[in-house]
């Protein structure tokens, strides 16, 4: 597959990392770290080294894999990790893991002496698609996503398939819900291709088609000053979701479950403020719940679901901001809402 270029670097498939040889022999690097979860060590750090003909010139710095420790505290103890290990301005970070990892990598690398060089390498299919492309690096705090970041870019993005062999059934469409979201906000012909799909044996096409439609938008808007909102489509309801299920329950939703949910939600508000058909919405509604487990939106989680929302990153004057569908293809952005059609949101969710 042909790389997709994104400002000054390369987004390349299935290349076996033959070019990462490259970008290390002609930067040479003073050190060379491997940002990993202990997950990712395990499963995916052999298949990384297989590809390098068991390339070891490199120290592994480990974290605990999971949202919850994407966090300042995690990423204090990596600042002083490469400082144990004097690291200086030439050194590089290859980020291999999921999203935490390639956004809190991002964030360390980009902070670490005002900047050092950093390479993702997504190993899972949310990572893959989303994650890992647009330059946004970030960090959570009280419970609010990626609220601490910046925009900086990597020296390349390498997506390479074989990764997805280690992933579970419920990563896979934990990944799948954005692709979904690409669809809805860019390209019908692609969504309805998804829906004849099977996610658990998804072809490298359409991860690459995904990543063409990401990196269209961010190449537009790389600051989210405007259109790149509108691939926040489902996250302003999903994330508040997101972070109320992994503070309140026990099997806490993955990120496209949560998103799901928020992708029907702001379903509903497109078809009510904006210009999405109801047949639209029945067939967005539909398609989703064939695929992600159904939850209950509490009326006792109403108030902290307000709150989370309230801190989003897109909000203007203390107004809730959305993306919302105007038809399946073709999204609008800082749409503005009332809460009452917010909670009748939860209540078109609950009674599918």
């Amino acid at each position: 597959m042909t790389a997709i270029q994104h400002a000054d670097h390369l987004i390349q498939f299935n290349t076996q990392l033959a070019a990462l040889k490259d970008i290390i022999e002609q930067n040479t690097y003073s050190k060379i770290f491997v940002f990993a979860d202990r997950n990712t060590s395990e499963y995916c750090l052999p298949v990384f080294q297989a590809y390098l003909d068991d390339f070891s010139s490199f120290d592994i710095i480990e974290t605990d894999p999971g949202e919850e420790n994407k966090n300042i505290d995690f990423c204090i103890g990596i600042w002083r990790t490469l400082l144990d290990f004097e690291a200086d301005r030439k050194c590089l970070m290859i980020n291999l893991g999921g999203g935490v990892i390639t956004d809190m990598g991002g964030f360390v690398a980009s902070t670490y002496k005002r900047g050092i060089d950093f390479i993702n390498i997504p190993t899972t299919l949310l990572s893959m698609v989303d994650a890992s492309v647009g330059g946004k690096t970030g960090i959570d705090i009280n419970n609010v996503k990626n609220i601490i970041g910046t925009f900086s870019l990597p020296q390349a993005v390498f997506i390479e398939t074989d990764f997805l062999k280690t992933l579970s059934e419920r990563e896979l469409l934990s990944g799948f819900a954005e692709m979904i979201k690409h669809g809805l906000i860019m390209d019908a012909d692609y969504y309805t291709k998804l829906q004849q799909a099977d996610y658990t044996t998804i072809e490298a096409e359409a991860i690459y088609r995904s990543v063409e439609i990401k990196n269209e938008v961010v190449t537009e808007d790389p600051q989210e000053k405007g259109r790149r909102k509108i691939l926040n489509y489902g996250h302003t309801i999903g994330h508040a979701v997101e972070t109320y299920a992994l503070t309140n329950d026990k099997n806490p939703l993955t990120h496209g479950e949560a998103i799901a949910i928020g992708m029907i939600c702001e379903g509903y508000l497109s078809q009510k403020n904006n210009t999405l058909s109801q047949e639209e919405l029945a067939d967005i509604s539909q398609y989703i719940l064939k695929l992600y487990p159904k939850y209950v939106i509490r009326e006792e989680s109403f108030k902290a679901l307000t709150e989370y929302m309230q801190s989003d990153k897109k909000n203007e004057n203390g107004q809730i901001m959305f993306s919302l569908l105007s038809r399946i293809g073709t999204c609008d952005y800082n749409c503005r809402v009332t809460k009452d059609d917010i909670l009748a949101s939860y209540a078109y969710y609950n009674g599918l």
